[in-house]
């Protein structure tokens, strides 16, 4: 099959090579890939922001596509049904975290596209406990950013604690924020987008924003929620001023540049929290994906084929993918 490979000690580095197809363990399932998304966390993992799990890895954790084969242990889902392949792929079941509801923070969790090969390939295997059924009524392209970028943002926006109606600040607007904003807005709150980028403004507002501007001039009024996507450590003291009294803020990203110093009057009196935000748990990712298929979320897509990722990746790096970026496969 035809896959793409980071090489480790090879930052920026991408290259489409031939591996064999591989086999599913006992309880795996394989993957004939349709489509996959092009998340901000391959290009981590590409320029080094991560450290490298593999001498070589194939990325992408948002992949779709049709079971052509099984493990010997599965038994559901059976082959020709349509699944999601996601960053979350294995866990220990037993640790503290584990046993408390919050596998996301397991130390023995391993990642899709990082710890193992990704759906930057023809075909992927997944352990069937950690593939997502997939809602009906979208195209796999469609579908590919919900795995993560939905996901993840949907785990920020549970961490931010938005009060029913509440007012919401996104920092940053692209295919996580794009996705999170209408799901806050289908679930009846105000939303203020803070970007720099004026195609991300309009994009914003096109969806239902209230109101879309730069992050230094702010929100046009006090924030119950803020959201932060952009990778930008210097956007938090900015996020946290323009939090009412009791306001959190929830980081969504897995890498983020160093936060300015921060001052306690202006920036944490008055009951402001900061929260991180890390991976997500299985019950975040069916959560997600029945709100996807109750409220039919618009995904704005910037389509590459399969044999240009590279172009996607550095599309993405430099600001100029509108919305969420996915690779599809000709073929399907």
């Amino acid at each position: 099959m035809q896959a793409w490979i980071c090489p480790a000690g090879q930052p920026g580095t991408t290259r489409l090579v031939k591996l064999p197809v591989p086999v599913p363990a006992p309880d795996e399932l394989l993957v004939q890939v349709a489509a996959c998304g092009v998340c901000r966390t391959d290009l981590h993992i590409r320029d080094g922001d991560l450290p490298p799990h593999r001498d070589q890895v194939v990325p992408g954790h948002e992949a779709v596509g049709d079971v052509v084969a099984t493990g010997s242990h599965v038994t559901t889902p059976a082959v020709g049904s349509r699944v999601g392949i996601p960053w979350l792929r294995d866990t220990c079941g037993v640790c503290r975290f584990c046993t408390r509801g919050r596998e996301n923070l397991c130390p023995s969790s391993r990642y899709t596209g990082w710890d193992a090969d990704g759906g930057y390939a023809e075909y992927a295997t997944v352990p069937a406990p950690y593939a997502y059924p997939m809602p009906t009524g979208y195209k796999a392209e469609e579908l590919a950013p919900l795995l993560c970028a939905g996901i993840i943002g949907y785990r920020a926006l549970l961490r931010a604690e938005l009060p029913p109606g509440g007012r919401l600040g996104i920092y940053g607007f692209g295919a996580s924020a794009h996705l999170t904003a209408q799901l806050a807005l289908a679930q009846g709150a105000t939303v203020h987008v803070l970007t720099r980028s004026w195609a991300a403004q309009a994009l914003a507002l096109e969806l239902g924003a209230a109101s879309a501007g730069d992050a230094p001039t702010g929100p046009p009024e006090p924030l119950d929620a803020a959201i932060l996507f952009a990778p930008d450590g210097a956007l938090v003291p900015v996020a946290l001023e323009a939090l009412d009294s009791g306001g959190t803020l929830s980081i969504a990203g897995i890498h983020l540049t160093d936060i300015p110093p921060l001052d306690y009057e202006h920036h944490f009196f008055r009951e402001r929290t900061i929260r991180s935000t890390t991976a997500n748990t299985r019950q975040d990712g069916r959560a997600f994906l029945a709100a996807a298929a109750e409220h039919r979320l618009r995904p704005t897509l910037t389509l590459y084929d399969f044999r240009h990722a590279d172009t996607a990746l550095d599309d993405l790096a430099a600001g100029r993918v509108r919305g969420a970026a996915a690779l599809r496969m000709v073929s399907r």
